[in-house]
């Protein structure tokens, strides 16, 4: 007996989409630098745009979409798409100012007052040997610690790289 159950939704899969609150000068400016990235090592092609590629980055980044819901509605691997997230992660944190010269920045406009302050982005827990160092025991949890220095108006000017959990606040 053969059995021959078609698919409920159709011969197409379910795209997954994203509504993301951001202008489409972000878009094009994210999309220039994976543009210029690409240039740069020579990379012949992609399987997506560089369009497609930011738009897709940034629902994983700023809408916590996952990765494999993503890659199937465009056509490409799980996998690909979170190769993505990590090099468009790093163009970025290239772009960022540095400590000293954000605070130089400020010295020159005359801003008298900026605040630093610490948080804790949890995470999930880590099998292994990697489970502790990533464990806060300030906050009982798991995750990665970023400083950001904001100016009297609660505007981000610097954020630091991710750090362990278990770093201090103070050492970072």
């Amino acid at each position: 007996m053969k059995k021959n159950n078609p698919h409920a939704e159709g011969p197409d899969d379910l795209v997954f989409t994203a509504r993301l609150p951001l202008s489409s000068a972000t878009l094009n400016y994210l999309a220039t630098l994976i543009r210029g990235h690409l240039k740069k090592i020579g990379s012949p092609w992609r399987a997506l745009p560089a369009g497609k590629i930011a738009g897709i980055v940034l629902a994983v980044l700023r809408c916590d979409q996952r990765p494999g819901d993503l890659a199937g509605g465009n056509g490409v691997h799980r996998t690909t798409v979170t190769r993505w997230v990590p090099e468009v992660v790093s163009l970025l944190a290239a772009r960022a100012a540095r400590l000293d010269r954000a605070l130089k920045k400020i010295a020159r406009k005359g801003g008298g007052i900026v605040l630093l302050d610490g948080s804790l982005i949890r995470t999930r827990r880590r099998t292994g040997g990697e489970n502790r160092k990533n464990y806060s025991g300030k906050y009982k949890c798991h995750g990665l610690l970023v400083i950001a220095l904001t100016d009297d108006n609660g505007r981000l000017l610097w954020a630091s790289a991710a750090r362990s959990g278990r770093a201090s606040e103070i050492t970072v």
